[in-house]
């Protein structure tokens, strides 16, 4: 049966709401000191008085995990998983994993999840994240594509070819790269003394807004040794979220450069809207000053109107970052409005970070995989 699943960039693992209509003849908990125990690194085993009977049974092992909003633990187990496979250029038929590992999950933890969810799919920097199952049970690179729209999207686990229509483009040969890096601290709701951050972090080094540099606090974008600060890319968080000196100094910035077009009041959780009617738009959206977050050896990612600003009403535009506050654990946080039409392919393995910034310069989106099956 299909499951929907929320995306989580930085989740070890994933879970799944085992409490309501899960029936499944081959659901196996992982039982306490096994070798799924082992590679999972649970440090717990539990013993369940209200079972046996899926995320209830004695003898097994658990994990933290957590949603939104709330954190709890819960039972590993394993199931089978069948995905659509792929060429890179179309669907392929559908394959199977026997022994799929996952975390069972409470039905609470659904709450402030999209309508229809019935989980969270952990794609972080762990051995039993989805990229890292995947890659094992089917003998591929750890590298996958995070490639979402506003609708629709594609996630691709193994390497490219990554073709999009409507010019079968392979945007794999077109990526530019950035350094993964590794944050000792986990950077989870919650977690176990001494488990890294299983999040993904790049390492900007400035921000500027139509080629001149913020002046920004830099100590704040280095991690520090309890593991705060930084930049990392998250599928969770709607909008960016930068750390309250760094916002403020963006907004400065990014208002002094569009000079002569009307502020209007402010809509939450955004503090810098605008009249729309004075703001021209092209294929990249609107036309406002493009935000470039600097990254090591002078690479650089754009961020353009579309992913910048959103529409809350007819005629207003809303610059789309939020005030994280003073003292957040991850100084800036890129969310899932910049990250719309940008592909982004991770190799945890080679620490690397490869994207496109946006599709929408090579006219296409990340809709336009042929998701048709080839004949």
């Amino acid at each position: 049966m299909p499951v929907k699943l929320t995306i989580d960039l930085g989740a070890q693992l994933p879970w799944v709401d085992c409490e309501q209509n899960y029936v499944s003849s081959t659901y196996k908990p992982a039982r306490c000191n096994s070798a799924q125990c082992n590679l999972a690194r649970s440090k717990a085993c539990r013993t369940c008085f209200d079972g046996p009977k899926p995320g209830c049974n004695n003898n097994t092992c658990s994990l933290l995990l957590s949603s939104t909003k709330v954190a709890t633990s819960g039972e590993v187990t394993q199931d089978v998983v069948a995905v659509q496979s792929t060429d890179g250029k179309s669907s392929g038929k559908v394959v199977s994993v026997s022994k799929f590992l996952f975390t069972y999950g409470s039905t609470f933890l659904l709450d402030g999840l999209a309508s229809g969810v019935k989980g969270m799919a952990g794609l972080g920097r762990s051995k039993v994240s989805m990229p890292s199952l995947f890659s094992s049970a089917f003998s591929f690179p750890r590298k996958f594509v995070v490639c979402l729209g506003s609708s629709n999207g594609v996630i691709f686990f193994g390497d490219g070819p990554y073709n999009f229509l409507p010019f079968n483009i392979d945007i794999l040969k077109s990526l530019i790269y950035t350094p993964l890096i590794l944050n000792p601290v986990s950077t989870a709701q919650a977690s176990f003394e001494g488990d890294p951050s299983s999040d993904y972090f790049i390492g900007v080094t400035g921000i500027s807004i139509n080629e001149k540099s913020m002046a920004l606090n830099k100590t704040l974008l280095s991690i520090n040794k309890e593991g705060h600060g930084g930049t990392k890319i998250s599928t969770v968080a709607p909008y960016t979220v930068l750390e309250t000196s760094i916002y403020r100094a963006l907004v400065r910035a990014f208002i002094k450069e569009i000079p002569g077009i009307p502020r209007v009041p402010a809509v939450a959780p955004f503090c810098a809207c605008f009249n729309s009617k004075g703001i021209g738009f092209s294929r990249i959206g609107p036309g406002v000053p493009t935000i470039v977050l600097v990254l090591p050896n002078k690479v650089v990612w754009r961020i353009f109107g579309f992913n910048s600003m959103v529409r809350v009403k007819e005629d207003m535009l809303c610059l789309g970052f939020v005030d994280g506050g003073l003292e957040p654990t991850t100084s800036i946080m890129i969310g899932g409005h910049q990250l719309e039409d940008n592909l982004l392919q991770f190799d945890p393995a080679a620490s690397r970070l490869r994207f496109s910034s946006s599709l929408l310069f090579r006219q296409t989106t990340c809709a336009n995989f042929n998701f048709t099956t080839a004949a």
